[in-house]
């Protein structure tokens, strides 16, 4: 250990069992939890294994997300993708890991309570790296799906609900092969405050219109008729009411 490092060697048995893989060769952990603020030489720290990680994560990604949601469009796939792979993401499974406790620091950031995120971030997916050179492809795969399935679903989640467009369009690419199409119907008041009439259609079916301050939240609450139609609720915007809120 560079004698800039202020703290110990890390417990890897500790750490292996928190992250709950077996290295066969143990270096390759020790390597990963190495920061450069603690070696004399760049090279020694972990930034080369945190470069492989970033791929081998964003490769694991996109396969997850091409396998679970096979009517998600390429656009949609890649906003989740960024959003899972992310620094902040990347910090919050490593902290439930309970790495940056096991991280090797120098003196001045081993003596900050709060360790910066993009270290923290950093050292999943050095980590990532460690377990495919100790490993191979599979374990690393696994690790990944294991640990970032939840944060796809609750990102899937955040950014779907609500957005009721990208639910009649999943629905009509699933079942029809084409977009949905938003056809305006009629139009009220001054230039400066009209109000906009739209129905979404699917094909040859026309769903019940909504109207809307805008062409855009006409369009949202349009798809919104159209998914409880197709799922026999209530239209939540009726046709008739020009100043229904969501």
């Amino acid at each position: 250990m560079s004698e800039e490092n202020s703290t110990l060697q890390p417990d890897l048995e500790d750490c292996q069992r928190r992250i709950g893989y077996q290295f066969h060769d143990p270096s390759f952990l020790s390597a990963a939890l190495q920061h450069a603020s603690g070696v004399s030489h760049r090279l020694a720290s972990n930034e080369r294994m945190e470069f492989l990680g970033d791929a081998i994560l964003g490769f694991a990604v996109c396969e997850q997300l091409y396998q679970q949601y096979p009517d998600y469009l390429e656009g949609d796939m890649t906003k989740i993708k960024s959003v899972v792979v992310s620094r902040d993401t990347c910090a919050i499974v490593a902290e439930k890991l309970g790495l940056p406790e096991f991280l090797m620091l120098g003196k001045g950031m081993a003596a900050d309570p709060e360790i910066p995120r993009s270290v923290v971030a950093a050292a999943l997916e050095s980590l990532i790296a460690a377990i495919y050179l100790d490993g191979g492809i599979e374990p690393a795969h696994q690790f990944v799906v294991k640990h970032m399935a939840p944060e796809i679903e609750e990102t899937v989640s955040g950014e779907f609900r609500g957005n009721y467009k990208s639910q009649l369009q999943h629905f009509a690419q699933r079942e029809h092969g084409q977009t949905p199409s938003y056809n305006l119907l009629d139009e009220k008041g001054p230039d400066h405050s009209k109000c906009f009439k739209i129905a979404a259609q699917v094909a040859s079916q026309l769903f019940a219109p909504a109207w809307g301050r805008s062409k855009k939240e006409s369009e949202q609450r349009a798809a919104h008729n159209a998914i409880n139609e197709l799922a026999g609720k209530p239209l939540p915007y009726p046709t008739d009411n020009l100043f229904d809120e969501e």
